[in-house]
């Protein structure tokens, strides 16, 4: 498939000043079409079908609001298993609540707890247990990733749900909040017109769910020494979900890591189980972070980063991007203040809280980024190509938050912990 989604759901018409902004980006805007196709039409969807996939994607286009989106999955699944469209639409419909929010593990970050009630698919029968354990997984990881546990997994291997699938599920869900966002962002800089379908505020106490039984698959981790609150120092990070086995990397495997010394790091070799989406996204990455090719500097991309996981509670993926943000901008104090006082802070100038503001915006279910956001950063200098960049960073670290998330915690290093 040739077509570019994202510019697609974006009204972004071949020719147009916004499609040779994106040119500057020629390795995301490719390899963010192969995500798509590696995880929406994959040439062997093998144990994880077609329909399931588009019935997850046209499930999470409704939760984000988006209507360009949810008409174009709701057609993928209505030529694929139009059986489910209606089901679909009715299980979003009562699943749509403001996000992201919920609870923190982290004891120093408790003050900020947002409770809310979990979801359940409503008819989970007219599904089937899968799809319906799909749903659920899916929706945590929308509006709630900061809630995602080891037991999450289980409920998932319960359901029929293999590792490898599990790492797809949760791969498509996280890419969606990438593709969607960067789709909706783009269009608001365009100023195309944004519709989004209302949700409520999240209810006041969270539901209790019946712990899913204990398997092989799923490890946990109870004298793990886990981070208080956000750093700047490095973490490392343990998965729940079995990666694959260094010395067992398929060449195929092995290629998709794209940078060899990634075969000795848990968390690549968990989504190598996956190696057509884990490439794609490793090189849609690379080429949002780190070609300078105009647009905007590499400190704003790492703030962008930083906010955006700032906002949905991403221990890990903050600490790694505030401390890129602060090696390339020198304003460590700055970065820090965003990490202690959340993303109200000010950081002293308006092109950075202006950053910060339009990366949480984007980062809102249903989605919030607008006119307003775009006006602003203008105002602070920002060309077309530079505000690209602040959506890029921004909607890139929807993906990769919901990923360390939905897939393992975050451990303070043995060095640290014992106060070394």
């Amino acid at each position: 498939m040739t077509a570019d989604i994202i510019s697609l759901l974006a009204g972004i018409e071949p020719g147009s000043e916004l499609a040779a902004v994106r040119t500057l980006r020629p390795q995301a805007t490719e390899n963010a079409q192969r995500s798509f196709a590696a995880l929406l039409e994959p040439a062997e969807p093998g144990t994880f079908p077609l329909a399931e996939r588009y019935a997850v994607a046209a499930f999470v286009a409704r939760l984000h609001g988006f209507d360009q989106a949810t008409a174009f999955y709701a057609d993928l699944l209505g030529d694929e298993a139009p059986e489910h469209v209606a089901a679909i639409e009715s299980e979003a419909a009562s699943a749509a609540v403001a996000g992201p929010f919920g609870l923190y593990r982290e004891t120093g970050l408790q003050s900020e707890n947002a409770p809310g009630a979990a979801w359940a698919p409503t008819a989970p029968a007219a599904l089937g247990e899968r799809l319906a354990a799909a749903l659920a997984h899916a929706h945590l990881l929308v509006v709630r990733p900061r809630e995602s546990e080891a037991g999450e997994l289980r409920k998932l291997v319960a359901a029929g749900w293999s590792a490898d699938d599990i790492v797809s599920l949760s791969q498509l869900v996280a890419f969606l909040a990438f593709q969607l966002r960067l789709a909706w962002g783009l269009r608001a800089l365009g100023g195309a017109d944004l519709a989004t379908v209302a949700a409520p505020a999240p209810s006041a106490a969270a539901d209790s769910a019946e712990a899913a039984p204990a398997t092989p698959l799923i490890t946990d981790y109870p004298q793990l020494a886990r981070p208080e609150a956000f750093t700047q120092q490095g973490l490392g990070w343990v998965p729940w979900l079995a990666p694959v086995a260094e010395e067992e990397l398929s060449e195929r495997q092995l290629e998709a890591l794209v940078e060899p010394a990634r075969a000795k790091m848990p968390y690549f070799r968990l989504l190598a189980r996956d190696p057509g989406a884990l490439e794609a996204r490793t090189l849609t990455d690379l080429d949002i972070f780190f070609n300078v090719d105009g647009g905007i500097g590499r400190a704003e991309r790492e703030l962008a980063a930083t906010a955006a996981s700032r906002s949905n509670g991403c221990v890990f993926c903050a600490s790694v991007h505030s401390a890129a943000a602060t090696r390339e901008s020198g304003r460590e104090a700055d970065v820090q203040r965003l990490l202690d006082e959340g993303v109200g802070a000010d950081l002293g100038d308006e092109r950075w809280n202006a950053v910060v503001a339009a990366s949480v915006s984007l980062t809102r279910t249903p989605l919030a980024f607008g006119a307003e956001d775009v006006a602003r950063l203008r105002a602070t200098g920002l060309d077309d190509a530079s505000i690209v960049d602040v959506i890029g960073g921004a909607a890139f670290f929807n993906w990769a938050n919901r990923l360390m998330l939905s897939l393992g915690e975050p451990e303070v290093p043995a060095r640290r912990a014992v106060g070394a």
